[in-house]
């Protein structure tokens, strides 16, 4: 099973330049997207993919933020936002149960420019906590596809020095994701990849960076714990366009 996570920087302007996000990686199985920005009347046919079940979460903000979940199995169960109107009225979570598993998309807040929004996202990180660990408690496994908007450690990015307050790569940010691996919750792509320096995942628009590799890599697909043996494959995807960001991969046994 190949699940995909990609934050296509709005879908329309993505298929609009001949990609189809579930169709960039081949043998996806499951695609989480983020950033969607559009509503279900603006997207067509891409709404209901042929061969595939989609489910899709929108921001009250039109041409904001947006999740969906992209499978060739149908899910057993959707569930829209994390049961806290502060955050799901920008659209930024959506979770699907295939059997014991939980797989879900999330679109992580900026911190913006000088920390401005940074007690929203560390609350909305904290929100998320409790999501997937009431999800576990219910026996399943979980894992976590998304634009994190979270450069973990300076490897992860290809001038940290130059970043330290920049939004993405702010103390609290890094402090949190280290929280949260330290609650058992893995990134299997560090993790078999320990030394790998220039794999990014977001690159500016700006100076010709992603031509340079001058990136970042804040899109993650982390697992629980009980999950960890069945990684069998971890993958950046630089090479697909269609988007400020590259798709990433995990395959399970």
């Amino acid at each position: 099973m190949r699940l995909v996570t990609w934050n296509v920087n709005g879908i329309r302007a993505c298929t609009k330049k001949g990609m189809i996000p579930w169709e960039a990686v081949p043998g996806s199985d499951i695609v989480g997207l983020q950033e969607v920005r559009a509503n279900l009347d603006q997207i067509g046919h891409l709404a209901e993919p042929e061969g595939w079940h989609a489910s899709w979460f929108a921001a009250e903000k039109p041409g904001y933020s947006g999740v969906a979940i992209v499978s060739r199995t149908k899910p057993d169960e959707v569930v829209e936002g994390l049961d806290e109107p502060d955050f799901d009225r920008e659209g930024r979570v959506l979770s699907a149960r295939f059997g014991d598993l939980l797989v879900v998309s999330a679109y992580f807040p900026n911190s913006q420019e000088l920390g401005a929004r940074i007690a929203y996202k560390l609350g909305f990180c904290a929100a998320l906590e409790r999501h997937l660990a009431a999800w576990r408690a219910r026996g399943c496994a979980t894992v976590l596809l998304g634009d994190y908007n979270i450069a973990h450690q300076p490897i992860d990015l290809a001038r940290p020095a130059d970043n330290e307050q920049n939004p993405g790569y702010l103390p609290q940010e890094r402090a949190w994701f280290s929280r949260y691996l330290a609650l058992g919750y893995r990134d299997v792509f560090r993790e078999r990849n320990p030394t790998l320096a220039g794999a990014y995942s977001w690159w500016t628009m700006r100076g010709g960076a992603r031509a340079r590799n001058v990136g970042w890599r804040i899109d993650y697909a982390t697992v629980s714990p009980d999950l960890v043996a069945r990684v069998t494959d971890a993958q950046i995807h630089p090479a697909i366009q269609g988007s400020d960001h590259c798709p990433v991969s995990i395959d399970l046994a």
